[in-house]
């Protein structure tokens, strides 16, 4: 059983991207999770947003609990993130940036969750997974 902690990040990860896509679509415009791997710390902006908007995002970005951390993200060109900021995509006609993100807790626990350009749910594993597993 995943810990409550994990639970929460897991919830927060799937109910915010799709509500990206959704308001993507919606708005007409272009929203972007941004992510730093390293510091395990997320945060959405759009194409709307002033920079003193952006800015504050950025500062009130959600940040996992400190039993839970992101290993990575990975992009289906064998590009794997794991320091500095990663940006995902969702556009105004319905797609997105295809990634991994995985997730790690202290017990070793790790989760996947692949986002698919035209899906508009996250599919878990309870395991890490690559694209082509």
């Amino acid at each position: 059983l995943l810990s409550d902690n994990t639970k929460k990040t897991s919830r927060w990860i799937m109910t915010k991207i799709q509500t990206l896509k959704q308001n993507a679509v919606r708005d007409q415009r272009l929203y972007v999770l941004h992510i730093i791997p390293d510091s395990s710390r997320l945060w959405i902006t759009n194409a709307a947003m002033s920079a003193d908007e952006l800015e504050n995002v950025a500062q009130n970005a959600f940040k996992l609990p400190s039993d839970v951390k992101v290993l990575d993200v990975e992009y289906p060109d064998n590009r794997k993130i794991e320091a500095g900021r990663t940006d995902i995509g969702f556009y105004e006609k319905g797609y997105s940036d295809m990634a991994i993100i995985h997730i790690e807790n202290s017990a070793n626990e790790q989760l996947s969750f692949v986002i698919e350009p035209f899906l508009p749910h996250v599919r878990m594993y309870q395991k890490y997974v690559r694209f082509g597993d």
